[in-house]
C-alpha cells in the first residue's frame, strides 16, 4: 500500500553553482513532487559532519564533508506518494555514469562526488534529515 511520505532533497553545490535549481526543482514537480519548503543555505563543515555522521567511518566522508560545505545548497522537503523511493529513482545511481536516462544525476552529475543532488535513503532518515534543516 502506498502512502503520503516527506523525504529531504539537497541541491548541492555543484548544481547550485552552475545555476540548475529551476530545472531540478521542475523535474521533482513534474514527478509529482510537492514541494513543501525549501531554503538556500550554506553550511559550515561542522554541520557537515554533523549531518553526514552516518558516513563517519567511510573512506569518503571527509571529502564529502568539505564538499557539501563548499557553497550553497538548496534544502527540500519533498512530499508525495512512496516520496523516499520516488526521489531515490529520479535521482539516479550515485555515480552519474551509472544513472539510468532521464534521472537528475545522469542529465547534471559531474562525478560520483559533484552528484548534483542528495535524498534521503529511508523515511527514519529523511525524518532525521528534515529535523536537521527545519526543526524550528
Amino acid at each position: 500500500m502506498s502512502k503520503i511520505e516527506q523525504t529531504l532533497s539537497i541541491i548541492k553545490p555543484d548544481a547550485v553553482e552552475r545555476k540548475l535549481e529551476g530545472e531540478i526543482k521542475e523535474m521533482f514537480k513534474n514527478n509529482g513532487f510537492v514541494i513543501l519548503k525549501e531554503k538556500k543555505i550554506q553550511i559550515e563543515k561542522n554541520e557537515a559532519e554533523k549531518f553526514y555522521k552516518v558516513h563517519e567511518a567511510k573512506p569518503f566522508y571527509n571529502d564529502l564533508c568539505d564538499y557539501l560545505s563548499s557553497g550553497p545548497i538548496v534544502v527540500m522537503v519533498l512530499e508525495k506518494e512512496n516520496a523516499v523511493l520516488g526521489n531515490r529513482n529520479l535521482m539516479g545511481a550515485t555515480n552519474p555514469k551509472d544513472a539510468k536516462e532521464g534521472t537528475i544525476r545522469k542529465k547534471y552529475g559531474i562525478s560520483i562526488d559533484k552528484n548534483s543532488v542528495h535524498g534521503s535513503d529511508s523515511v527514519e532518515n529523511a525524518k532525521i534529515e528534515i529535523d536537521f534543516f527545519f526543526s524550528n
